[in-house]
C-alpha cells in the first residue's frame, strides 16, 4: 500500500469513527439506516445513490432508507426477478462490484432491467455480524466504471462498521419493545387487580384466558385492556 492509500485509509477510518459515534445517538433503526446510506455517498467515491437490502423474519428481503427513489425500483427487480448482486452478497457473502450493468453476464433478467432504469455500476457488500447476515449494503452510480479498488475497499470498511451499527440499533429496539410491552402487561394486570380484588398470580392468569379464548395474542389483549380501562 503506498502512501497516497495510507492517506486515504486513515481519512476513511476517520469519518467512519465520527459516523460510528453518531450512529449511536440515533432514535431508532430506520435512523440509523438513513445515517448509514447517507454516509456512504458522502464517503465512498464514485457512489451516487445507495440503500440496504434488510433481511426480516422468514429470510424476506426490503429495500430500506433509499436515498433515492431509483434504488427501490432497482431493487424490486431483484426480488421480483430472484436475481441480482443485492441478493447474492446475501446469500453467498461475497462482495459484488458491477462495472457495466450493459454487458453484465450474471444476472441477465436483472441488468437488462435495471440498465434500463438508469444505472451502470453497482457495489453490494453484505452486512454481517459473526454469522448473522443483517443484508446487504448497495451503491449505485449512473456511469460506468465506476467503482475502482479503492472505492470497494473504503465501502467494505463502511459496511463492517454500517453492520455493527445496525445490530446494536436493532438489539436495542428489540429490548425498547420488550420493556413496553412488560410495561403494558403489568398495567393491565394492575386493572384487573384492582377491578376484580385478585392478586397479581391470578390477574396475569386471567390475561392468559381471555388470549386463548379470544386467540389474540397476550400483549394484544393488554393493551385492548389499557385502552379500554373504563369498560371493564
Amino acid at each position: 500500500m503506498n502512501e497516497q492509500e495510507q492517506a486515504v485509509g486513515r481519512t476513511v477510518g476517520a469519518v467512519l469513527g465520527g459516523i460510528a459515534r453518531t450512529l449511536q445517538s440515533e432514535p431508532d433503526v430506520e435512523s440509523t439506516l438513513a445515517a448509514i446510506v447517507k454516509g456512504a455517498v458522502d464517503h465512498v467515491n464514485g457512489a451516487e445513490y445507495a440503500g440496504i437490502s434488510l433481511v426480516e423474519r422468514g429470510r424476506k428481503v426490503r429495500t430500506v432508507a433509499p436515498t433515492d427513489g431509483l434504488v427501490a425500483t432497482i431493487d424490486e427487480v431483484q426480488y421480483r426477478t430472484g436475481q441480482g448482486p443485492c441478493l447474492d452478497a446475501i446469500a453467498e457473502h461475497q462482495v459484488f462490484r458491477i462495472s457495466d450493468l450493459t454487458t453484465e453476464k450474471r444476472w441477465p433478467t436483472f441488468t437488462s432491467k435495471a440498465a434500463a432504469i438508469g444505472v451502470r455500476s453497482m457495489l453490494s457488500f453484505r452486512l454481517f455480524v459473526s454469522e448473522a447476515t443483517l443484508g446487504s449494503l448497495n451503491l449505485y452510480a449512473s456511469a460506468r466504471d465506476v467503482f475502482n479498488d479503492q472505492a470497494a475497499d473504503d465501502g467494505r470498511m463502511f459496511a463492517t462498521h454500517a453492520a455493527i451499527a445496525l445490530a446494536g440499533a436493532q438489539t436495542e429496539e428489540r429490548l425498547h419493545v420488550a420493556l413496553e410491552r412488560r410495561d403494558v402487561i403489568g398495567t393491565a394486570k394492575g386493572i384487573l387487580m384492582q377491578r376484580h380484588n385478585v392478586d397479581a398470580v391470578q390477574a396475569f392468569a386471567m390475561l392468559v384466558d381471555a388470549s386463548q379464548a379470544t386467540n389474540v395474542k397476550l400483549y394484544e389483549v393488554a393493551l385492548w385492556l389499557v385502552g379500554h380501562r373504563g369498560e371493564v
